[in-house]
């Protein structure tokens, strides 16, 4: 699912959004014109609208941004899987991860005692 928007007629912005079988998942955004607040109403706030209209039960809004917990989306794990073929790429690469598993859980517990949800 494509947002674009238009001035005059042109793009000047698109938010690109693939939709799963229970969420529409925010994946690509660009622009050639920057407009205060236009990142949120393509990438969440159509997104949002967009999800209920196909009756899915969430949005999945990409990784990262702490500017995310306002507009209502709480930090979730993404994970992905990469096969590296050079052996000594591979050994950096898991080097750097496991430092970065240790950031993204001390980030993750920051964000989650903000989110602007009560916890039950």
């Amino acid at each position: 699912m494509l947002v674009l928007a238009l001035r005059d007629g042109t793009p000047i912005a698109g938010a690109l959004n693939f939709i799963g079988g229970t969420a529409l998942y925010g994946r690509y955004w660009g622009c050639v014109e920057e407009r205060r607040f236009l990142h949120f109403e393509l990438c969440y706030y159509q997104a949002i609208d967009a999800a209920i209209e196909l009756g899915l039960a969430r949005v999945e809004a990409g990784a990262q941004g702490g500017h995310k917990l306002a507009r209502g989306y709480e930090p979730v794990e993404t994970r992905s899987a990469h096969w590296i073929a050079d052996a000594g790429f591979r050994a950096a690469v898991a080097e750097f991860l496991e430092r970065e598993r240790q950031g993204i859980a001390v980030d993750r517990m920051w964000l989650d005692r903000r989110t602007p949800f009560r916890k039950g």
